[in-house]
């Protein structure tokens, strides 16, 4: 607010320059703080938070340029002064409407992103996603110039663009990286994007085609924004915000330096020059990010943390089938405090996948009776979800309350000497991410049957959010239950067994 109404009642474009620089670090606080903000304020799940965060995002950077258009058909100094306007009036409804948020438990140190910067992964995300960065700085900052066009008619240009970024961060990227998978999304992307900014570079001084095009890359902008995003958080092993501040200090270099360049460029040479360069840096995002190709394949593949339910046994029982004997990677022991039954034949597993709602301890209830209908051991598996959104990424959950929520399902299935192990699923992105990594992870331990809860948010969060149980269906090879706390109670046969109307459902099929 401050430094925005200071470059309006500047003097000189130096001074412009000076203020902006003090723009761009409140611009870096607000997005290394507000998802936390939303996350932590969100009383009512913050599934439909970050989706209304999203929109929100995205109605700004599509009303923004209209708007700054306006005020800048009035005045150069217009588009200032309502920057700062729009911040007063945030600045007050934080102040009045939103709640003090605890402190975190622990403080992070300047120092800890770039030492996260050690390792390869989240290294090589930074460099791909700074050579992206200097082509999206390079059109947003100096394709308007050769536009040469009124404030009111560029504003409608980018706002064009800033629709098109809106639409497709929300729905695009997600429904790509379901059916693509990260890797394969960003460099089909990439490899868009480069194509288009190439276009940008042969016809610079073509309206007819500069403008199309400047509009077009905000399909692949949008897209980008978000998937190189969760990408990091992927591969990331350290702390989301910590991997968040690491990545924006890369990528923002690109940024930063690429529209500086531009302007060189034309001066030395000619105004093509600048886009050829920003074409040839997404290029060579591509092979870095080839480079690590292995990294992020790896860390899409699902990693949970066991959680068992006693210190005397294992979890599984010694009889255990040897598939339910390979959990995944990064198995870590917890002990729990209610007893383990002693163990018993198994006939197959069953999956509970449970969350922190009241429907998951219906879930348990349903996979007890099943366990102990059939003779099954039982897996139960919660997601430890994160939030990407804005180019940022906090955890949505601690670990430690990820670990006592499949510990307090293991210690009701112990009361009802049901055997059983559970897991942690961990850099689940969002829902969708959540279903997918329990779809594979029944895979790996060849469970026969799935029971989860059926979906707590519908409306609009439904409509722009990929949900668990949409991605379970879409990709689990198992039997799936779910249940449903508004449904009537299921039948019951005389040896504790669901009945037949108590139906279940392929993966494939649908439930």
């Amino acid at each position: 607010m401050v430094f925005s109404a200071a470059a309006g009642a500047s003097p000189t474009i130096g001074a412009i320059i000076g203020f902006r620089a003090g723009w761009g670090v409140g611009n870096a606080l607000f997005i290394a703080t507000s998802l936390a903000v939303i996350v932590a304020s969100a009383s009512g799940g913050f599934a439909g938070a970050i989706v209304l965060y999203e929109t929100a995002l995205g109605v700004g950077i599509a009303m923004g340029p209209l708007l700054g258009g306006i005020l800048g058909e009035i005045s150069w100094r217009g588009p200032f002064f309502g920057v700062s306007a729009l911040m007063a009036i945030a600045l007050i409804a934080t102040v009045v409407l939103v709640e003090k948020t605890p402190k975190p438990p622990r403080k992070t140190s300047l120092s800890e992103p770039l030492r996260a910067l050690r390792h390869r992964g989240l290294l090589t995300m930074a460099l791909t996603a700074l050579c992206y960065n200097w082509g999206f700085f390079t059109v947003l900052g100096y394709a308007p110039f050769p536009m040469n066009l009124s404030p009111i008619r560029l504003g409608l240009v980018f706002t064009g663009w800033g629709i098109l970024v809106a639409l497709f961060a929300v729905f695009g990227a997600p429904m790509l990286q379901g059916r693509l998978g990260i890797a394969k999304t960003m460099y089909l992307n990439l490899a868009a994007f480069a194509a288009v900014v190439l276009v940008i570079a042969i016809w610079t001084t073509d309206n007819a085609v500069l403008i199309p095009a400047v509009i077009v890359s905000g399909i692949f902008i949008g897209i980008n924004n978000t998937v190189t995003t969760q990408a990091v958080m992927t591969v990331s092993p350290v702390e989301r915000p910590v991997a968040s501040a690491a990545y924006s200090f890369v990528r923002f270099i690109g940024g930063g330096l690429a529209p500086y360049v531009a302007g060189r460029l034309v001066i030395a040479l000619n105004i093509h020059v600048p886009f050829y360069i920003a074409s040839g840096a997404i290029l060579l995002g591509i092979v870095i990010l080839a480079s690590a190709h292995r990294l992020l394949r790896d860390a899409e593949r699902v990693q949970a943390e066991q959680i068992v339910a006693s210190a005397g046994s294992g979890p599984a029982g010694a009889d255990a089938p040897a598939a339910a004997a390979e959990p995944a990677t990064a198995l870590i022991p917890v002990e729990g405090t209610a007893p383990q039954p002693a163990s018993r034949p198994s006939q197959g597993v069953i999956l509970a996948a449970i969350d922190q709602s009241q429907v998951a301890g219906l879930v348990t209830e349903a996979v007890a009776r099943l366990a102990l209908a059939e003779g099954q051991i039982v897996h139960v598996v919660h997601a430890q979800e994160g939030v990407t959104a804005g180019g940022f990424g906090v955890d949505a959950e601690d670990l430690d309350a990820a670990r006592d929520v499949v510990r307090t399902h293991l210690d009701r299935l112990a009361a009802r000497h049901v055997p059983a192990e559970g897991q942690v699923l961990l850099h689940a992105a969002d829902h969708g991410g959540a279903g997918r990594l329990i779809a594979e992870y029944a895979t790996s331990i060849r469970a026969t049957t799935i029971v989860v809860g059926a979906p707590t948010h519908g409306g609009l969060p439904a409509l722009m959010d990929a949900s668990a149980s949409q991605e379970l269906l879409r990709h689990a090879r198992s039997n799936i239950l779910i249940v449903n706390p508004e449904a009537p109670p299921a039948p019951v046969t005389a040896n504790g067994s669901v009945a037949p109307a108590m139906a279940q459902g392929s993966g494939s099929e649908g439930a």
